[in-house]
């Protein structure tokens, strides 16, 4: 009985904490680590440098919204028609992107590890509804927004804006914070700096999508 309670509340206080505290380093970043000293690659550096909401350009998080979840404003932390979509085209063999909320992503970054299992899924349910309760919207897609991977090493907006557009996240443009979008969620297959045929169709979606939710005025619904 005392295990489960522990989890719980060890649980709330991390996620509680994080509302507040702008993480340091994520268990996707503490993997990164491992798998590069475990290939030989000692001299391997992350490249991470947080930056509040205010300084980073607001058409980073429109893009990431735009390309990622259009349902994030509305939901819990579940796109459950998402879900079932996925879920009905890949028994046909086919898959499906955006079945997993920004919540859902930011959940397994901050506190899980990469790979599949029931165990994994469980536990990012259980902090994806975390998140949710205790976190404001704002709060999630700034927190998203800074930590997730744009490029091999490379995590957060200010990161990613310095290496691959060399100017800080606040200066980043529409279309820059569409490629950083359009890399998502493969962000080592695929270059921001040097976009492809398909990141540059792609990119060209979001920013279309991003106009038609409405532009950086659209973040304004978001509590």
């Amino acid at each position: 009985m005392l295990l489960p309670v522990a989890f719980v509340l060890a649980t709330v206080l991390q996620v509680l904490v994080l509302r507040f505290v702008d993480p340091p380093l994520t268990a996707f970043m503490i993997g990164r680590y491992i798998e590069a000293w475990s290939e030989g690659q000692r001299d391997f550096a992350i490249a991470y440098d947080w930056r509040d909401a205010d300084r980073i350009s607001p058409d980073l998080p429109l893009a990431l919204v735009a390309a990622e979840d259009q349902h994030f404003p509305t939901h819990d932390g579940f796109d459950f028609k998402a879900i079932e979509k996925a879920r009905a085209n890949n028994a046909k063999g086919r898959k499906v992107r955006g079945a997993s909320t920004i919540s859902q992503q930011l959940a397994k970054n901050l506190f899980l590890w990469r790979g599949r299992s029931w165990i994994r899924k469980g536990l990012e349910a259980w902090y994806t509804v975390l998140i949710e309760t205790l976190w404001p919207k704002r709060r999630i897609l700034e927190v998203y927004a800074n930590v997730i991977e744009y490029g091999d090493g490379v995590y957060g907006a200010q990161a990613a804006a310095r290496s691959f557009f060399g100017k800080d996240a606040a200066n980043l443009s529409a279309a820059e914070s569409a490629r950083l979008a359009a890399v998502l969620p493969s962000p080592r297959r695929y270059s921001a700096r040097n976009p492809g045929p398909y990141v540059q169709r792609r990119s060209r979606s979001i920013q279309r999508q991003m106009r038609a939710l409405g532009g950086q005025a659209y973040l304004q619904t978001l509590e």
